[in-house]
């Protein structure tokens, strides 16, 4: 990591830019300095480099020491013991905040449902969702979206949350319970919904529903209940189905699946999931397609 890198994650856990950069400065020091010397390591102004160097000695990551010519100087302190304190000053903040701001907050008059416009917000906001799981939580979505979110999955599952998974594709380190998708191989199942669907829900409360194509992706996060149900019962429904096909023997639920005319009216609308999440607002709905399908979703 260089040093801008160092300097940006110490603004973004409360140092202003003139302080982390006089703190790297110290720190790559090894040795006391005085304030011209900071502002001349670090590019902190003159004039404002014993302003910036009072701060951190305030703060406690840095500390004023006598030289041989009577000067002042300036140590920082150590790496390590910087971040201990930040680190318990960070989980005091979150702690006061646990009890303090649910009493501050009113009750919500709207239900949320906003746009997710690209992958990393689209795996950001799931893993919010996962977060936020305390009783039950479904997942469904390719191992290329539910790696991201593995950690965190695995943390709720270690905290007695119920996990379930439904993957596309195998996955050599399941979390929770996990089924892989076995109706149709995974390459098939993204033919037709031209998309590599993400679907997670905590709590039946919450949930994230998102499709990813190549680098691009959409979605939505919301918390309407109606919409929360639909995505729970999605994960659920496939389970059931999977549940359903162990019991029949491979041969006929294959000649079933690939020729029962119902089903292949069902799977003719090819990509239009994908063109649903991705479509603008007002954009027209895709026309439904008619072609025969390979498989199911």
């Amino acid at each position: 990591m260089s040093q801008q890198s160092v300097i940006e994650e110490l603004q973004r856990l409360g140092m202003s830019g003139y302080e982390a950069k006089a703190y790297v400065a110290l720190v790559a020091a090894g040795t006391p300095l005085n304030g011209y010397e900071v502002a001349k390591r670090s590019g902190v102004p003159r004039s404002t480099v014993y302003e910036t160097l009072a701060k951190l000695v305030g703060r406690g990551a840095a500390y004023e020491v006598r030289v041989a010519d009577a000067g002042v100087a300036y140590i920082s302190l150590p790496p390590s013991a910087l971040l201990d304190r930040l680190r318990r000053e960070f989980d005091q903040s979150i702690d006061a905040l646990t009890s303090a701001l649910p009493q501050v907050a009113a009750p919500s008059q709207v239900r949320l449902v906003h746009n997710l416009t690209d992958r990393e917000s689209l795996l950001a906001r799931a893993e919010d969702v996962v977060a936020a799981a305390r009783t039950d939580l479904f997942l469904s979505g390719w191992p290329a979206e539910i790696a991201p979110l593995k950690p965190t999955v695995r943390k709720a599952d270690d905290e007695g949350v119920d996990v379930t998974v439904v993957t596309f594709g195998e996955d050599p380190d399941p979390v929770g319970t996990t089924y892989p998708h076995r109706f149709s191989e995974p390459e098939v199942v993204l033919e037709n919904l031209g998309c590599r669907l993400l679907v997670v829900a905590a709590d039946r409360e919450q949930a994230v529903i998102g499709g990813v194509v190549d680098g691009d992706a959409w979605g939505v996060y919301t918390d309407d209940p109606a919409v929360v149900l639909v995505a729970v019962e999605y994960v659920r429904h496939d389970i059931a189905m999977h549940l359903i096909a162990e019991k029949i023997p491979p041969e006929e639920f294959e000649a079933f699946w690939t020729s029962d005319p119902a089903l292949r009216r069902l799977r003719a609308d090819h990509g239009i999931p994908a063109a649903l999440l991705a479509r603008g607002p007002g954009a027209a709905v895709p026309p439904r397609r008619t072609g025969r399908s390979r498989g199911s979703a």
